[in-house]
Parts: C-alpha cells; structure tokens; sequence
C-alpha cells in the first residue's frame, strides 16, 4: 500500500481528482469529514446510548457520545505524532503533494469520532439481542428465504457494519451519505471484510466484520482507490487495514481502558486505594511522585493518573506503529497496537477489574437484561409488519405501526434483505430512552 493513494481526498460521486495541494488550509477536506459526523443526528443520538455504564443520577459516567469525543481527541494525537514521523521520512508526501502532519491526525480524529456511529442503544448486548433474534427468535425463519451472506448479516449484526451504512451509503435524495473523504471512510473501516467466512484467520481485521452486502460495492470502490491489499479474491471481498485504522483502534482501546475504569471508581465499583494502585503500576516510569503525594483529593489524583496513562500509551501506541509502518503497509502486521504493547501485561489487569467489578456488575447486568427484551420486542413488531406490506398482506395494525417508522426506513419495494437490514438498523439507530419509549408505546404501557 502506498501512503499517497492512503491518503485520498476522494468523496462518494467525485468527477474530478482533489489535490491536497490545491486545499484550503482554513477549512481542510479532512476536517469537514468531522464536521460533518459531529453535525449528523446519528452522531448526536450517541448521548443517550449506553457506553458500559448505565447511566447514572448521582454521577457522571460515559455515554458513546462523550467515549467518541474522548477517542477522537486521543487519535487526533497519535495521527500527529504519527504524521511527523513519516512526513520525515516520505518527504515527498510533503514536498511533492503538500501534506502535513496534521492531515493524518485529521483523518484519524473523524475516523475515531464515528467509531460507535452505529452501535445500536443498550452496549454490546444491543448487537447480540439483534442478531439472536434472527438465529433463534421470530426472525430465524427469514433464513431460508435469504443467501447465506445476507443472513450471516443478520445473525451477526456488527455495529461496525451499520457505521460503515450510515457514513456512505446512499438513499434517495442523499448520495453517498456523509459523503466523507475515502481517506477517513477507510480509517474507519476496522473490518475490511464481509461476514463470511467468519473469522478465517488470526489477522485482526479478520475478527468482525466491516460492511454488510448491501454496501459491498461501495467498499469495493473505496478499497481501490485507496489501494488496498486484496486479502481474498472472488466472491469473499476481504482487505487489508488501512493502516490509520490501527491508530484509530489504539485509541479506542486506551480510553475504554482507563476511562471505563475511572467510571468505576468514581462510582465506587473498584476501590480507590485497589484501582490507583494498578494505574500507578502503568505509569511508573514517568509519575513525579512528589506532584502525585501533593494531591490530596482523590479526583485529583485520578485525574492525574489518567492524563499520565493516556499520554503513556499514546507515545506507546505511535512508537509501535512507526516500527512495524513497513508491515502494516504491506498488510502483514497480524495484530493491534496495543497487543504489541510494552504494557500489556498492565492493561490486562486493568481490563480483568473491570470485567469482574464494572461489566459484571449488577447495574449493567440489569441493563443489559433489558435492553434484550425491548430489541427482541421491537424487532418482534416490526419485521412481520413489514414484510406483510411488502406482500401486500398488511394488517391494519401493521399500518398503524408502520406509520411510526422514520421515512428513510419505511421501504417495500426492496428484497426480503432489505427489508430485514432496514428493520434492524432502524432498531440499532435508537437511543437507550427512545427505546424504551417506542416499547412503552406499542405494548400499552404508555397511554
């Protein structure tokens, strides 16, 4: 892969070549793409999207919203960092093309902010209560009657998928959807592949899946502007990284490490003394002891420990990537940064208490509980009245219901696949309370 065709400016139904030379510098392509992620309603539904932690009344926790703003600042600056490095190295991309450092921070920082674009309300359990509602709930009899990719869409629905969807695809009057630099578009797509084969192998884009085949085409012409490495030719369209999506992962894994963790503390899931502990052990190479003792209030010192553990494995995470940039470049680079980390052994303890303390707890356990049956509920509803419509078999209920869906959803004229990936990604789209509301409504609970 080269960084010159990495580094593309080109938007969804472009007719001719953008130069980074001939750029604004007061308003770079590569920051419109943030622009105008922040500005869509699909971003902004993120501030009632559960992160890990449900929300609480008493103390500020994370939603995805304030996690994706937290990540994109955290990839802004390995980009940078990584950006001065290779502007040094490939002075051409500088002297030749007019690239600057803050071009690949730009990148990574849109690409990060719509990592959990379309993560759908109630955490990761969101994504699974969809996906076993078609491998064992009502939707498992759809199976028959798609190929077996569509239904492997269905069965594993990846919000990394519905991300991609939001981002690029087209819809009636919105071509090309955000219509977001192919740049940031492929530093955003962790899982350059489709849902089968499942895990084929141990490489790390292999380990989800990128993009469902409704927007198979669109990927491919991104992957080859871009100049992706094939990873798999015929049928089962598979890539190589870009390699910015290893940043925009690192950052990804560093905040929810540490902050998923100060959730826990400041919410008293994870002791004071007990969690402090395992971040000094992180930063001990850079703490100044003498500042650390002088903060006597435990917000302090945690927030002290925290900026220091991010900054640490930001430095850690660029190192990284600039020592293997050759591997990465020709897509044999295996793992994630983080994985390659000098600390590991420090995050996976952190990581283990958070498991045990944070993620199992009963708040979350309870959430997720019932984030299930409301997803399976809609769902439920949903799917069979929209398919009856397609067959013109719709009941006067199934109207009524109907009714209720956003325009953008309310397709009949598209296959049974269709159909069945809008009904899920109208579902995934909802916010934690609009959930809850929507459920309320349909099942007489709220009149």
């Amino acid at each position: 892969m080269e960084w010159e065709k990495l580094l593309s400016l080109k938007r969804y139904g472009d007719k001719h070549k953008r130069l980074r030379a001939e750029q604004q510098e007061t308003r770079l392509g590569f920051e419109v793409d943030y622009d105008r992620i922040i500005f869509s309603s699909a971003f902004r539904s993120l501030q009632d999207k559960t992160q890990v932690i449900p929300l609480s009344k008493l103390d500020f926790v994370h939603t995805r919203l304030t996690h994706s703003l937290e990540v994109s600042v955290v990839g802004r600056s390995l980009g940078r960092i990584v950006g001065d490095k290779l502007l040094k190295k490939h002075s051409h991309l500088k002297e030749s093309l007019g690239h600057k450092f803050g071009d690949f921070g730009a990148i990574v920082a849109a690409a990060a902010l719509s990592h959990d674009i379309g993560n759908p309300p109630f955490g990761h359990s969101g994504e699974k209560a969809i996906g076993e509602y078609f491998s064992f709930g009502g939707g498992k009899k759809y199976g028959e009657m798609l190929k077996p990719k569509e239904y492997q869409d269905l069965v594993d629905f990846e919000g990394n998928a519905n991300g991609f969807r939001l981002l690029a695809a087209s819809r009636e009057g919105v071509e090309g959807g955000l219509r977001l630099s192919y740049a940031t578009l492929g530093a955003f797509m962790k899982y350059p592949k489709e849902s089968l084969p499942k895990k084929p192998t141990s490489y790390i884009g292999d380990k989800k899946f990128g993009y469902f085949q409704a927007e198979k085409e669109l990927f491919h012409d991104i992957g080859e502007e871009l100049g992706l490495e094939r990873r798999r030719v015929g049928d089962d369209l598979s890539y190589c990284r870009h390699p910015l999506a290893f940043l925009v992962e690192a950052a990804d894994d560093i905040c929810y490490t540490i902050i998923d963790f100060e959730d826990g503390i400041n919410l008293g899931l994870v002791s004071e003394e007990y969690a402090l502990e395992y971040l000094i052990k992180l930063v001990k190479d850079t703490i100044n002891t003498k500042k650390y003792n002088s903060l006597k209030i435990m917000a302090d010192r945690l927030s002290y420990l925290r900026a220091l553990a991010i900054n640490t494995l930001i430095n850690d995470a660029a190192s990284i990537f600039l020592q293997h940039e050759e591997e990465i470049l020709m897509g044999s680079f295996q793992d994630s940064l983080m994985d390659r980390s000098k600390y590991k052994a420090q995050i996976e303890d952190i990581i283990k208490i958070s498991v045990d303390h944070i993620y199992l707890s009963k708040g979350v356990i309870n959430k997720e509980i019932a984030g299930y049956r409301l997803i399976t509920d809609l769902l439920q509803a949903y799917t069979p009245a929209m398919i009856r419509k397609k067959e013109g078999k719709a009941t006067n209920y199934d109207k009524l219901l109907l009714a209720t869906l956003p325009e953008e959803y309310r397709i009949e004229e598209g296959s049974i696949y269709q159909i069945l990936l809008n009904a899920s990604c109208f579902v995934a789209s909802l916010s934690d309370s609009t959930a809850v509301y929507i459920h309320n409504k349909i099942t007489g609970k709220d009149l």
